[in-house]
């Protein structure tokens, strides 16, 4: 418990027994009773009427303080002193108690992404100096002892260890890190001494930005949030009014007929009305929910940028994924080198290999690994000039003063280019010197070992059809969706073709169904930002990706979609049932108050007993 949440305690237990003393004592002169039970409504109920007061000159006045005050101070003024105090007393035990599991929701969120380091460890004339990651450059060399969390992402340029990611991903498995292998900030090095190169700043690494994520996931509400602060901005004024008018008509007609007004007993109908009336139920609880669904799908490595997010998962039919990096696994082997004549297979890898040294892309990389161990030297990029990248086709290069061409089937007919078709299946690089064609280097990706178990939970959560955009080859891209079970592969797609086809499926779809994009590359990005949903891999996507997304994968596990599908649907199944259980106990506790069936103790029970019940069930989310 916080020190604000022990005092609300002692408040509690002070007011409780003050009450059952004075109720017990044998005081008769309602002066005296009046004086005795005020001591523990104002005990217990001060700051309540503070903030009823507040709100009033504030120009918010209809809120739940206010509902309170009027009960309570209506309840005393009529003689009800234990009723009053009652009403006031049990309020705050259920305030204490929502406060309690918010407090635990937010508890268990920080566990889950406790992963902000507090510095980083540079070394200066062979002493090692803890300084702000705010601080550290691009560039800048940090060590990370063992038990430390890296503060950075960056590229290990020395040591071996295993790193804790369960944090970031989910998984609880260790992962084995050596030199040259990429890592991020948030992870526990467990075993080794790392001494890892910054590639960016602290403020763009990887637990800078998922723990952004999280704390403004709350900013960007659900149509169900929606719904319930539209529905309390008009309901409770329209309760107060309603229980004004249950106050003063009734009496008014029995006047008129010439019977009784019976006052207090229309006033204390109308108040215990408004103590059945307030919406804490619904206010607290549909919130609390999301936050414990976004948290439980943080346990999973899944990071939701919003409850709107949460929500439309539950509505997806179609899942739309990206082949390379989402599916498989993004690494290319050379597994054919096809020289045609005149032309080396070496040379014909070199070339291959400078032209696309400047690019990021997966294929450029199995190049020049495969070129390096082949011969064992590293790539020269000296005579490398006049760069030139063209999306969905290849790169161009003047290399040795020789124009070399490295790219796909429809780079060589962009060229007119006569080129060889290969018979085996995998990414055709095909290369041109000087216009005239040098041989094809065949690459092969793998495919992720749980890429067909995610399309099958896939449909098996209810989704109509997976498909599969790619910029590769027909022979390949269909046998990769052969393999893994996909419903419609449309392959040698440009970026912009992504798009067209995601247009496409958006115009084709019902109102209520939604669409999920999963990518990871920069080429990805529009096709994110244009889906209902866009899911990106970030482990090793790409930072435009994980941007575009609404949310991240962060162990590049496609079966993790699924799992967050499954978190959205129960997270919303609690959220209707909160709202269905809550409305109709009030409705029915408000038509039988309003009849003089309910007394202030049942309103109670229709206040804080199905808060309590509401936001016990709310925090059922958090387990997901």
């Amino acid at each position: 418990m916080t020190k604000k949440q022990q005092k609300v305690l002692i408040r509690i237990i002070v007011s409780a027994v003050l009450t059952a003393v004075f109720c017990l004592l044998p005081v008769e002169k309602p002066y005296l009773r009046f004086v005795l039970f005020l001591i523990p409504y104002l005990i217990i109920g001060y700051d309540i009427l503070r903030k009823a007061v507040l709100g009033i000159f504030n120009g918010q006045v209809f809120d739940e303080n206010f509902l309170m005050a009027l009960a309570t101070v209506g309840a005393i003024i009529l003689g009800e002193y234990l009723e009053g105090t009652a009403v006031m007393l049990f309020y705050q035990i259920g305030e204490l108690f929502q406060s309690y599991a918010v407090g635990k929701s937010r508890r268990n969120i920080s566990a889950l992404m406790d992963i902000r380091p507090d510095y980083a460890n540079v070394e200066q004339d062979g002493q090692l100096e803890q300084v702000d990651p705010d601080d550290v450059e691009i560039g800048t060399v940090i060590v990370v002892q063992p038990g430390e969390k890296i503060p950075i992402d960056g590229v290990i340029v020395s040591g071996t260890s295993t790193l804790n990611t369960s944090a970031l991903t989910g998984e609880s498995l260790p992962r084995e890190v050596c030199e040259k292998d990429e890592v991020i900030s948030g992870c526990v090095n467990l075993s080794g001494l790392l001494r890892i190169e910054t590639t960016k700043e602290f403020g763009e690494s990887t637990v800078s930005k998922i723990l952004d994520l999280v704390e403004n996931s709350s900013m960007k509400k659900s149509k169900s949030e929606n719904f319930i602060t539209r529905f309390a901005k008009y309901y409770t004024p329209a309760v107060c009014i309603g229980a004004l008018a249950l106050a003063l008509l009734p009496p008014l007609v029995n006047l008129v007929l010439g019977n009784p007004a019976a006052w207090s007993q229309w006033v204390i109908r109308a108040l215990t009305t408004l103590v059945i009336s307030c919406p804490c139920a619904l206010v607290i609880s549909i919130p609390l929910s999301f936050f414990g669904g976004i948290g439980g799908a943080s346990s999973k490595g899944v990071l939701v940028k919003g409850s709107n997010y949460l929500e439309a998962l539950s509505e997806t039919k179609y899942v739309v994924c990206d082949k390379t990096g989402t599916l498989t696994k993004g690494v290319f082997e050379v597994t054919q080198v096809e020289a045609a004549p005149g032309f080396g297979e070496e040379e014909l890898l070199e070339m291959a290999a400078q032209a696309e040294s400047y690019s990021k892309h997966p294929i450029s990389r199995s190049l020049k690994e495969a070129y390096e161990k082949s011969t064992g030297k590293q790539i020269d990029t000296s005579g490398v000039t006049e760069v030139e990248e063209l999306s969905g086709h290849g790169v161009s290069a003047v290399i040795g003063g020789k124009k070399v061409a490295a790219g796909n089937a429809k780079f060589m007919k962009r060229l007119n280019i006569p080129y060889t078709v290969p018979q085996k299946t995998g990414t055709e690089v095909h290369v041109a010197v000087n216009g005239a064609y040098a041989g094809y280097i065949l690459i092969s990706d793998r495919i992720k070992p749980n890429a067909k178990a995610a399309v099958e939970r896939l449909k098996a959560a209810g989704v109509k059809q997976v498909i599969m955009l790619t910029g590769d080859a027909r022979n390949v891209a269909e046998a990769v969706a052969g393999e893994i079970g996909v419903d419609i592969v449309k392959s040698e797609l440009l970026p912009a073709d992504k798009v067209a086809e995601v247009e496409k499926l958006l115009a084709s779809k019902e109102d209520k169904e939604r669409l999920a994009f999963v990518g990871d590359g920069i080429n990805d990005a529009p096709v994110l930002s244009r889906a209902d949903l866009g899911i990106a891999m970030g482990a090793l996507g790409s930072d435009a990706a994980i941007e575009a997304a609404d949310i991240v994968l962060m162990d590049d596990d496609p079966v993790k979609i699924a799992t967050a599908i499954d978190i959205s649907r129960k997270t919303l199944r609690i959220v209707h049932q909160n709202i269905v259980f809550a409305l109709v106990v009030k409705f029915a506790c408000l038509g039988l108050g309003a009849a003089g069936f309910v007394n202030m103790w049942w309103a109670i029970f229709a206040d804080v007993g199905v808060m309590i019940l509401a936001v016990l069930n709310a925090t059922r989310t958090l387990k997901s």
